[in-house]
């Protein structure tokens, strides 16, 4: 899988997380401070998610130092589903319930073991296909559509 990974801080985790991603087999590209610094993560996580939502790249992992603010800023692009994650659990259920494209964390919080347990459970869940789930995310892309 080609995965996006920006930053809009260089720290260790976001480094690990380059790491991991790499021993699970995946194409990794870095953005923001992980290129050059400084890094805004407003310009880091539209960036990033343009080219999630162009087909560019299959998914992506985004970190800021509360990771609010870089899911904020990378749901703003339409067709992405930004999930803020904390634990392994949040994880899987964002990708399972909501089809989420890409895993947020943060950069204080997460340490490198959860960070660890987070991209397990992302990538061992795909979307549900539940009747009702799958009504949400068809509700969701047409609101999109409209507006």
């Amino acid at each position: 899988m080609k995965i996006a990974l920006g930053t809009d801080m260089k720290t260790h985790l976001a480094e690990v997380l380059v790491e991991e991603l790499k021993k699970r087999g995946h194409e990794v590209d870095t953005f923001g401070a992980l290129v050059t610094t400084p890094a805004l993560w407003t310009k880091v996580a539209i960036d990033v998610a343009e080219k999630v939502a162009a087909g560019q790249y299959d998914q992506a992992v985004l970190c800021c130092w509360t990771g609010t603010g870089i899911s904020l800023a990378a749901n703003k692009v339409n067709g992405i589903r930004a999930a803020l994650c904390w634990d392994a659990q949040t994880a899987a259920g964002a990708r399972k319930w909501n089809d989420a494209n890409i895993l947020c964390m943060s950069l204080r919080a997460t340490s490198e073991e959860v960070a660890r347990e987070m991209l397990d459970a992302w990538f061992e869940n795909g979307p549900s296909t539940d009747e009702e789930d799958v009504a949400c995310l068809r509700y969701l892309e047409e609101w999109e559509e409209e507006h």
